[in-house]
């Protein structure tokens, strides 16, 4: 970690070349978590919701923002996903979902945008089909949990804040 990598030596914003990087396998895990209040929750959790299934519809939402990470973040390699998982956690004790996702490819770089993208999407699907009912939904934790493949490694986020189940 020792230089910014999209700043070129002039200070220009740039997008990595990774031409030269190993093809291997990467894969990275975050996590978002949407507060909302217990009667949000149990609307979502009933399938009552006007706007249809919540949690299914945030898990595509999820899905569709990691494939398209390249398009809403301005240096951000177009890849060749293999496999996206969206995990959507509801916690009735904390009026709380948890959202997990895991992008995997193999590449040249690294999938953390594309994780991080599908659980700050997903979050936000959820507000959107729920603030009809719950203007204050909070969004937060959005976080990298673990990153695996590439020339650093496998990373644990030993600082994530966990959430209680």
């Amino acid at each position: 970690m020792g230089k910014l990598t999209h700043i070129n030596q002039k200070g220009h914003a740039q997008m990595v070349d990774v031409s030269d990087k190993q093809v291997t396998t990467r894969e990275a895990t975050a996590m978002a978590v949407v507060s909302m209040k217990q009667s949000t929750l149990e609307l979502i959790l009933s399938g009552s919701n006007a706007k249809g299934d919540v949690l299914a519809v945030a898990r595509i939402a999820g899905i569709c923002a990691a494939k398209k990470c390249w398009d809403l973040i301005p240096l951000c390699h177009p890849l060749m996903l293999s496999k996206i998982t969206v995990e959507l956690m509801p916690n009735e004790k904390n009026a709380t979902i948890e959202i997990k996702t895991l992008v995997k490819l193999d590449g040249k770089t690294g999938v953390e945008m594309e994780a991080l993208t599908a659980a700050s999407v997903a979050a936000l699907t959820i507000y959107d089909m729920c603030k009809a009912v719950d203007r204050f939904i909070k969004i937060g934790d959005i976080q990298l949990l673990e990153k695996k493949g590439g020339k650093s490694g496998h990373w644990i986020n030993d600082t994530a804040i966990q959430t209680e189940t």
